[in-house]
């Protein structure tokens, strides 16, 4: 069961982070085998909790597969977490926290989930550290785009 946690500071402001990882309709842009995302309804908490079920769709080469995740965005906490519903993952839980900080922001995350597929288990345990770093790196390269963007000047 491969179980991934990473801590780390990056210099944008913890809402944009919050919203750059709660779109999940725009992972297929920059984050490596999404392939395709499609948001299911949404449901709000007492609390101010967004509830969604999204569905994402991975590949890489051949291998394609769909999976549904109920996700929790807790936009006063900062939190988001993912929790597998249905696809090929005997189970599948993630978690990001944005913490605010003197230089940004500092990010935690971690992500434990196991295939149900022997095979893709053993390709999986394999390449798990680097493909969730290489996730982690997405998702604060689109923070960098898009604080670029935002910071250019409009004619």
């Amino acid at each position: 069961m491969p179980f991934h946690q990473e801590i780390r500071t990056v210099p944008y402001p913890p809402q944009v982070l919050f919203d750059i990882v709660a779109d999940v309709g725009r992972y297929p842009e920059f984050l490596p085998w999404c392939v395709g995302a499609r948001i299911g309804g949404q449901m709000v908490e007492a609390d101010g909790t967004i509830v969604e079920m999204d569905e994402l769709m991975v590949g890489f080469k051949a291998f394609r597969e769909r999976y549904t995740s109920e996700v929790r965005l807790n936009k006063s906490a900062l939190t988001i977490e993912a929790a597998h519903i249905r696809g090929p993952f005997r189970h599948l839980f993630s978690k990001w926290r944005f913490i605010p900080c003197e230089t940004g922001t500092e990010i935690h995350f971690s992500i434990d989930f196991e295939f149900r597929n022997p095979v893709l288990r053993l390709v999986a345990n394999a390449a798990f550290g680097e493909a969730a770093s290489r996730m982690v790196r997405a998702f604060e390269g689109r923070a960098a785009i898009l604080s670029a963007s935002a910071a250019l000047p409009k004619d």
